[in-house]
């Protein structure tokens, strides 16, 4: 299982929040991309801070009962954020997040430069594709 590598299975296509951009807006971008969280990152693409659902919950409550929309991405995205690189083994990903709990990373390359994210979803389909095959190969 070693072999598994994340760019594999992670999703090209991840959702790019930015800083000055209002959370309404980022809201509006995960809801549309069905995904639970999105790196936050500056005009050069690197990740500076990660920004999920939940974080969006008690804002956008506090926003519908003032009907402000004054609060940025910047005011509560995490700014610690646990990412991987495109060459890490699913394997290792997944023993990871036994012990952190993000549900999504961000991959970036090694100049910390968005190029995707994996969820929990896509680790648990890499292992199970590679557990059918080998089943599959033992049946044979």
């Amino acid at each position: 299982m070693e072999s598994l590598l994340v760019s594999d299975y992670m999703n090209n296509r991840p959702v790019k929040l930015h800083i000055d951009m209002p959370v309404a807006e980022a809201v509006e971008l995960l809801v549309q991309s069905k995904q639970i969280g999105g790196a936050v990152v500056d005009s050069h693409m690197k990740v500076v801070g990660f920004l999920s659902e939940q974080d969006c919950l008690a804002q956008m409550i506090t926003s519908s009962y003032y009907r402000e929309q004054v609060c940025r991405v910047a005011d509560i995205m995490k700014s610690e954020v646990l990412s991987v690189k495109p060459y890490s083994s699913v394997l290792n990903l997944a023993q990871q997040m036994l012990k952190a709990k993000p549900k999504v990373y961000p991959v970036v390359d090694d100049d910390g430069i968005l190029v995707g994210s994996i969820n929990r979803t896509e680790v648990l389909n890499a292992i199970d594709v590679q557990l059918r095959s080998g089943y599959s190969a033992k049946a044979s």
